[in-house]
């Protein structure tokens, strides 16, 4: 395999855009990247797109790509089309970076998007509430809720007030609450860090500050959810451009090298300590051939806040016993020695599910690049992203993990 650099990154602030097409969304993030990488469209040999939930919401259920592409100019080359639910545009880079490693290409576009807000919000959740077995998910549930003698892990309101998902991310939570020590207000302090973070992030859905008291008391979703713990509803745009060391010369910006791309698949389990996070993190270290303490700064799959120390301790970041008193002591703080969701992650960037995968690297390589300016972190020469998408039982049904060094 080629050594495979990202050369330009380019991605919308994230929010609520009636008004706006996925034409209008994918046309303002690629250019954005086109611009960063200092190159015409017309060096583009290749485009991977990823999209989750376009048909459900706006009709186009298929040629997202070409349909996207081709109202900016960018035609006639390959395209593909990547649909894993929330991991969708980090499982495009990791396609494109396999085409170009491998020679098929030396010039590749990854764009990720996603028009998932509308006025009638039942429509958005029904979106979400596809990234699971349609056919197979209520009778997995009940043999589950069976097997650990409760009687649903579902509130009344499920799919209409509310994802589906937040339940079941309750449910997770709770077991680590039981088995680590950790509060409700932990989590709370969490969704308090992202907030910090993100009112420095311009791209951000969310740029205001909250105190421990406005998270805790914002609503309660599902316990010991609230929520300014849970990832907001929003549409959002998010691209690279990747080439093969080869081709650098053509570039304006400083390289930053993809060390690690790997994707998994979940598989039906009743064991929530059996995930894929788990099973995939270390295949990423390997890849990369470096260790989780190598790590200088990392995205991770936030859709509530809870998750964010659950995928540190599934990465073996965090040790779990040590969970509460890296929160209380600020490790994970942009200035902490392990920074996490310097973005602010999810739940205040925004979660348009499509392009979250490729926002998370936008991220970490203006970091690693020194550009993140309030938000940059001291020296980081490692970034690592952490993208799940859908469930399958209660493991992700698809994760890619990314680790980027410059």
């Amino acid at each position: 395999m080629r050594d495979v650099a990202i050369v330009g990154v380019g991605m919308i602030k994230f929010g609520k855009y009636l008004e706006k097409g996925i034409k209008d969304l994918v046309r303002e993030s690629v250019n954005a990247a086109l611009a960063d990488a200092g190159i015409d469209a017309k060096k583009i040999e290749a485009a991977y797109m990823g999209s989750a939930a376009p048909g459900i919401m706006t009709g186009q259920e298929q040629i997202k790509a070409q349909v996207t592409l081709s109202a900016m100019g960018i035609d006639t080359i390959p395209m593909y089309n990547v649909e894993n639910a929330c991991a969708s545009s980090s499982s495009a880079l990791n396609l494109a970076r396999m085409a170009v490693g491998a020679g098929e290409y030396d010039c590749v576009l990854v764009a990720g998007f996603e028009k998932l807000y509308d006025t009638d919000k039942l429509k958005s959740f029904m979106a979400l509430g596809s990234a699971v077995d349609i056919e197979g998910a209520h009778r997995f549930f009940e043999e589950f809720q069976t097997r650990h003698n409760i009687q649903s892990i579902f509130s009344e309101n499920s799919g209409s007030d509310k994802s589906i998902f937040m339940d079941m991310y309750a449910y997770a939570t709770r077991q680590y609450m039981e088995t680590f020590g950790i509060t409700q207000t932990h989590f709370g302090k969490l969704s308090v860090k992202s907030h910090k973070n993100a009112a420095m992030n311009p791209h951000a859905q969310y740029q205001k500050e909250v105190s421990l008291e406005e998270v805790l008391t914002s609503g309660d979703i599902s316990f010991p959810l609230t929520k300014l713990m849970c990832s907001p509803i929003c549409d959002g745009s998010a691209a690279v451009i990747i080439c093969s060391k080869d081709k650098l010369s053509q570039f304006t910006q400083k390289p930053i090298w993809i060390e690690s791309s790997v994707i998994g698949s979940g598989k039906i389990s009743f064991d929530f300590g059996d995930s894929l996070t788990r099973r995939l993190g270390p295949k990423a270290y390997e890849s990369a051939g470096i260790g989780p303490e190598d790590i200088d700064l990392i995205e991770v799959h936030d859709a509530t806040s809870p998750s964010e120390i659950i995928a540190l301790i599934e990465l073996g970041i965090c040790p779990g016993e040590a969970a509460p008193k890296w929160i209380d002591e600020g490790e994970l703080e942009i200035d902490g020695k392990n920074p996490c969701n310097t973005s602010g992650g999810l739940v205040s960037k925004g979660h348009p599910i499509g392009a979250t995968g490729l926002a998370q690297i936008h991220e970490v390589v203006q970091q690693l690049r020194g550009h993140a300016g309030k938000r940059q972190v001291n020296g980081a020469k490692v970034g690592m992203t952490h993208n799940g998408g859908g469930i399958l039982g209660t493991d992700a049904a698809a994760m890619a993990l990314h680790i980027l060094k410059r």
